[in-house]
């Protein structure tokens, strides 16, 4: 196995299917295991639980279907993160919102455009290894956090959003589970708030694979220099709070607090959703937007809910 090349597990129960997701995918330098159904998968998965970058999976299987498959991995803790693409012929709104709220990275409806896909499966790649890059950061945090009950941070640029991210988690009993959490909403501050990319400007940027471009083009302008997000936290007996202000003018934030299926076919949208869902106990914006208050309570180590 070449550990260099990103791992992508394929699982349909159609030949053809397997055959034309190969054909869009097989020009990129990735390795393709496939999967002709849902147990072989799971047999796939659990032989090798950590080998995988990305998982595209097919809803509507005989055997064990993709639901299965799905709350399978995220209920296994060397699994959970790695993010799964969920194609299906169905639909139905509701169909995706169930498939978003247990654990799918992403929706692909069939027939899908290989474009598309592509497109897709680099962003989810991209998530997979940002989110690599902060549990490693995780490892090596400071100790010193352990010792703090305040503290403030003053954050300007996408490398100071991982840094902060990855050691305010520290401060929570599962920083694994914390710090995903803590970085989109950080980089949700410095796009949308202080750089003023929209979700459609977005959209188009990842689509043509511009978007961190884009973002160092802007913090790099005369109208953002000296901007910053400020991260504040408090800990008390029972409970961290985090709260982070950017210096925008806001946003509507109520329809990205939940899954919304006319979002689940765009390269993001799900980020703050998941986090609220996953990382946090509670999720609160404050105001027009521009500032966010994520708690987290001390309990012995267990999932959030």
């Amino acid at each position: 196995m070449d550990n260099l090349k990103p791992n992508i597990l394929i699982v349909d129960d159609e030949p053809i299917n397997l055959d034309i997701i190969c054909a869009h995918l097989e020009q990129d330098d990735y390795r393709l295991v496939k999967a002709n159904n849902g147990e072989d998968a799971w047999s796939i998965l659990q032989s090798n639980p950590t080998e995988f970058d990305v998982i595209i999976l097919d809803r509507m299987m005989p055997v064990m279907d993709g639901m299965q498959v799905l709350n399978n991995i995220k209920e296994t803790d060397l699994m959970e993160q790695i993010p799964v693409i969920m194609q299906t012929a169905k639909s139905d709104n509701q169909d995706v919102v169930d498939g978003l709220k247990a654990g799918a990275y992403y929706y692909l409806t069939k027939p899908y455009d290989g474009d598309l896909l592509k497109t897709i499966v680099r962003s989810a790649l991209n998530s997979r290894q940002h989110e690599k890059n902060l549990v490693d950061s995780l490892r090596e945090g400071r100790r010193i956090f352990d010792l703090m009950s305040f503290g403030r941070f003053k954050i300007h640029n996408l490398r100071e959003c991982s840094l902060v991210a990855s050691q305010v988690a520290h401060l929570c009993p599962e920083p694994h589970r914390v710090v995903t959490g803590i970085s989109e909403l950080l980089i949700n501050a410095l796009e949308h708030g202080n750089l003023k990319i929209g979700y459609q400007a977005k959209s188009d940027l990842m689509r043509r694979g511009m978007w961190q471009i884009e973002v160092e083009k802007r913090l790099h302008s005369s109208d953002n220099i000296g901007a910053y997000i400020e991260l504040e936290f408090n800990v008390t007996v029972d409970k961290i709070q985090i709260r982070i202000r950017d210096q925008g003018v806001g946003f509507d934030w109520t329809p990205y607090m939940d899954f919304d299926p006319d979002r689940a076919f765009d390269p993001h949208g799900r980020g703050i959703a998941v986090a609220r869902l996953s990382s946090f106990d509670d999720l609160e914006y404050i105001g027009e937007g521009n500032e966010v208050v994520a708690t987290v309570n001390k309990r012995p180590a267990g999932k959030v809910n």
